[in-house]
């Protein structure tokens, strides 16, 4: 968010708040499900945390507002809600249409294996990313999936940069072994990483 859009929400809460959430909600909903696995979760999730992002924004003095780093706040709320909903039990659910389907329909032009290696490679990622310790996969997803810089990411995290550069190392290596256990998985790391 710009300056201006910052002083909006400092001013005029109510009517700011529809365009952070239009131009958040994407990469929150992106960002959960990448840690969740599970669109229906995720959904629930970046909605949660918008709830909790408008009710802290209200409590908040207009000068807060108006000095608030808001890409990483949002991302910290959205961290802490998944947490939250991570720890509950929950029911599992399918998805109809599934992955490829999705992809499918979101990408015409292409040409259809194009697409469903592109989806299986993202699928290969996303269980890559899943086997990962929490502390790591939130890191690589944050700098690499989300492209948070380190201070935004160590922002989220509420740890110190040298840290979260630790973490994003040790996570993307991490990650290559996992990927380098079966060779189909091996394609273009670096192109895979960036996928969001």
């Amino acid at each position: 968010m710009t300056d201006e859009s910052t002083e909006r929400l400092a001013v005029d809460l109510d009517g700011a708040f529809p365009d952070l959430v239009r131009a958040y909600q994407d990469r929150l909903y992106g960002f959960a499900l990448r840690l969740m696995n599970s669109p229906h979760d995720a959904e629930e999730s970046i909605q949660d945390a918008f709830v909790r992002a408008y009710r802290a924004l209200e409590r908040y003095p207009v000068d807060r507002r108006r000095s608030l780093q808001v890409r990483p706040w949002l991302y910290r709320i959205t961290l802490n809600v998944v947490r939250n909903r991570v720890r509950r039990p929950r029911i599992v659910t399918t998805d109809v249409d599934g992955p490829i389907g999705q992809s499918l329909a979101a990408n015409r032009s292409e040409e259809p294996e194009e697409v469903v290696e592109r989806a299986e490679r993202r699928d290969r990622l996303a269980r890559a990313i899943s086997h990962l310790p929490e502390r790591y996969a939130t890191a690589v997803v944050l700098r690499h999936v989300q492209g948070l810089s380190y201070a935004e990411a160590a922002e989220v995290l509420e740890q110190p940069v040298g840290t979260t550069k630790s973490d994003v190392h040790r996570g993307v290596r991490m990650l290559r072994e996992v990927l380098e256990r079966d060779p189909r998985d091996v394609a273009d790391e670096e192109d895979m990483l960036t996928y969001a």
